[in-house]
């Protein structure tokens, strides 16, 4: 392969060819090679076909690194790939109320500046959940200042018996290989998708959050007959949100969590995606295995604080 060999599939690499009038650099993941043809994926998910007679040079190249993020803009952009039905604000502080179906849908999310002081704040928070019949929660970064201060005004622990939730986040050339399952993509999901989501009844307020983002996008994997895996993906700028992924218990430990994010990915490319998140708790560390293994890694840790 010029150069390249099957131990560099997988990897990033920059190819030099020839084209009408010149030569260019293609710069992404090697996804296949044949003495004839090497295939190499850009982040938004292009794949370029080039003929290994017009290479003149290739190598693999470093992975890069994950840029840091602004931890405070993330804890925001998570917010908008899963808006509340309810929403208002104290300054820039976010109220969201879903009808009390998830921890995200139903507490303050204190990012930014509230514009008075932190008390009168989670007064005016207590006044907004007490109205809608729906305890006092806060979304707070683990360690964060805004964790410190709610805390000294004596909130504590929502669910002390549950670990932390991590939010993980990785680049799309990560994540946008071919899956190994077809994935079926629709940005409107029928009850089959809601069924195979859901252990149980489908929350009345689910539909309202789940397809309340701007840009959103719904996968599933069907075997044997049926919908045996689902997931959800939103865009908010270059951010892809990964999110209600769920496998039916006697297909799991098979690939298709990764192929449900990896379909979202290669959709989220052609959109203007170059970023992706996804939030698991720290206890389940099956999923941690699955995302960590992806290329995914810890960008904050955060939970939820009651006065009750």
């Amino acid at each position: 392969m010029s150069g390249l060999g099957s131990r560099d599939i997988g990897h990033r690499v920059v190819v030099r060819h020839r084209i009408p009038g010149g030569l260019t650099d293609v710069i992404g993941v090697l996804q296949a090679g044949t003495p004839e043809l090497v295939t190499v994926r850009h982040a938004d998910s292009t794949l370029y076909e080039i003929p290994v007679a017009d290479i003149t040079a290739a190598k693999r190249i470093p992975e890069l690194p994950l840029r840091p993020v602004d931890v405070e803009q993330m804890f925001l952009t998570t917010a908008l790939g899963r808006p509340a039905v309810e929403r208002a604000y104290i300054g820039h502080w976010l109220l969201r109320a879903s009808a009390g179906w998830t921890g995200r849908g139903n507490s303050l999310l204190p990012a930014g500046d509230p514009g008075v002081p932190v008390a009168d704040a989670l007064s005016q928070a207590e006044d907004f959940y007490r109205k809608r019949q729906l305890p006092p929660l806060v979304q707070v970064r683990v360690g964060s200042p805004q964790e410190q201060q709610i805390r000294a005004l004596g909130w504590v622990d929502a669910r002390p018996e549950q670990s932390d939730v991590l939010v993980m986040h990785t680049t799309l050339d990560h994540v946008n290989a071919a899956p190994r399952y077809d994935v079926q993509l629709t940005d409107r999901p029928d009850a089959t998708w809601y069924g195979a989501a859901f252990e149980g009844p489908v929350p009345a307020v689910a539909p309202q959050v789940l397809e309340g983002a701007a840009k959103a996008m719904f996968a599933s994997v069907v075997l044997d007959g049926r919908v045996v895996a689902v997931g959800r993906g939103s865009m908010t700028g270059h951010w892809l949100g990964v999110d209600a992924i769920h496998v039916a218990d006697s297909f799991r430990r098979r690939g298709l969590g990764t192929a449900i994010v990896q379909g979202l990915a290669r959709w989220a490319g052609p959109e203007g995606g170059r970023r992706t998140y996804l939030e698991v708790l720290l206890e389940n560390t099956s999923a941690m295995t699955t995302y960590t293994r992806l290329g995914y890694q810890e960008a904050y840790r955060y939970r939820y604080l009651t006065n009750r």
